[in-house]
């Protein structure tokens, strides 16, 4: 059974050297973010088609009710391992559509800069942290 596809990490890809005076999001900062996204999604995709061979290989059924319940059980886990990911490929998606349109790296809710560096530790982040952070609190506070 295959883990769970972690973000990249910053082994998986060169930090972005930030020049003095730089304008933030300029077409470096595009490219270098477009090469984060389409790698993890791509990686994503090549674990989901692992995920549907294996599935085929592992199909045989088995005449005790234990060890079929276990293969099932299994199954079931890697399935909603990769539900996940499919909603994952769409915030990436939705991330490389936002780079096209130059919306990228600017939050939802208050149109500032998200920043580079929280950007490469999540690259599908669509606010910035005191925004993300006012929203985490008041979800507390909501179930609370």
């Amino acid at each position: 059974m295959s883990e769970p596809a972690k973000p990249l990490d910053q082994h998986e890809f060169e930090p972005y050297q930030l020049k003095a005076g730089e304008e933030y999001m300029n077409s470096n900062q595009h490219g270098h973010f477009r090469g984060i996204l389409l790698s993890w999604r791509d990686r994503l995709m090549k674990e989901v088609d692992q995920t549907v061979g294996h599935l085929k290989e592992e199909a045989d059924t088995y005449a005790n009710p234990v060890d079929r319940a276990s293969v099932e059980e299994g199954f079931a886990l890697e399935l909603r391992t990769r539900d996940r990911e499919r909603k994952l490929i769409r915030k990436i998606e939705k991330s490389i559509d936002e780079l096209e349109s130059s919306d990228y790296g600017f939050c939802e809710d208050c149109g500032a800069e998200i920043g580079i560096r929280r950007l490469e530790a999540r690259p599908t982040a669509s606010k910035c942290i005191d925004c993300k952070t006012f929203q985490e609190s008041k979800e507390r506070q909501e179930r609370a």
